[in-house]
C-alpha cells in the first residue's frame, strides 16, 4: 500500500505491507520506497493495538484504515502518533465470512480510496449479499452516504473505485478475465462492462486504486503487480 495523500513524518514514496494470513495479524511493515521493498528490509515496523482481518486495509492522509478482526468495527490508526484516532462500527455490515469476495479470505469489508475520498465496499443481510457502497468521513469513520448495487459480492473477485465509480473484476484465478461491472455514484446506476484484465500469476487476492499514481496495485499469488490505467471521459447519455 501507498498513501496517495501522505502526511508527515512519512512521504508519498513510503510503501506499507501487512501479512494478512494468521489469526492475530498486528504488524505493519514500512519501506522507504519500492526499491527497499524489493530488498525485503523494512525501515519501520508498527505493532497495531488490535488485530486486523482481510485484505481491505488502506493508507490515507497519514492513517491506516482497517477492519478489526471478527467484527464490523473500522479503525483509523494514526501513523504519526501510532495510536487509534477513531473507531466505529460499519452499520449492519457482514463480517468474518458472511459476504466475502468469490475467493473468500474474510474479505467482507473492503476499504478503498479514490479522488473523492474514503469508501467501504461490503454487504448486509438487508441487501441479501449485493454490494453496498458507502462513503466514509475519513476523520471519524461516519457513513456520509450509501448506495446499494445489483451485483452479488460473492460473485466477483474484487472491486475498486475510480472517480466515484465502483468497478468489479470477474475472476481472481482466470489468466484472462474482465472488469465486468461499473456503478456510478453520481447517477446511482450500474452497467456491465467487458474491459480486459489479466491475473498473470493465477490468484489475485487484492486490488486497490492509487489516485495519485493513476495505477491499480494488486497482490497476485505472492507477486505485487501494478496496472497502469488510461482514463477516458464517460460517454454522454442519450
Amino acid at each position: 500500500m501507498q498513501d496517495s495523500e501522505a502526511a508527515a513524518p512519512y512521504g508519498s514514496s513510503m510503501v506499507w505491507r501487512i501479512d494478512t494470513v494468521g489469526s492475530d495479524v498486528r504488524q505493519l511493515f514500512g519501506y522507504e520506497d519500492m526499491e527497499q521493498l524489493s530488498k525485503g528490509y523494512p525501515t519501520k515496523v508498527v505493532l497495531l493495538p488490535e488485530p486486523l482481518e482481510g485484505t481491505g486495509a488502506v493508507l490515507y492522509r497519514g492513517s491506516l484504515y482497517y477492519q478489526r478482526r471478527r467484527s464490523r468495527t473500522l479503525i483509523r490508526f494514526d501513523l504519526a502518533s501510532e495510536s487509534v484516532a477513531a473507531r466505529r462500527d460499519l452499520p449492519h455490515a457482514g463480517f468474518h465470512g458472511q459476504f466475502p469476495y468469490a475467493w473468500g479470505g474474510y474479505t467482507d469489508i473492503d476499504l478503498a480510496v479514490d479522488e473523492r475520498g474514503l469508501w467501504a465496499i461490503y454487504s448486509t443481510s438487508k441487501a441479501k449479499g449485493a454490494v453496498v457502497l458507502s462513503q466514509l468521513d475519513p476523520h471519524d469513520l461516519r457513513v456520509t452516504k450509501s448506495w446499494e448495487t445489483n451485483i452479488r459480492k460473492n460473485g466477483v473477485a474484487n472491486a475498486f473505485l475510480v472517480c466515484g465509480r465502483l468497478y468489479t473484476v470477474a475472476s481472481y484465478g482466470a489468466a484472462n478475465t474482465t472488469v465486468n461491472y461499473m456503478y456510478d455514484t453520481e447517477s446511482s446506476r450500474g452497467r456491465p462492462l467487458a474491459v480486459p484484465f489479466k491475473n498473470k500469476y493465477g490468484y489475485n487476492s487484492m486490488i486497490d486504486y492509487n489516485p495519485a499514481q493513476k495505477k491499480l496495485f494488486a497482490w497476485d499469488n505472492f507477486h505485487m503487480v501494478s496496472y497502469d490505467l488510461r482514463l477516458g471521459r464517460p460517454p454522454a447519455e442519450a
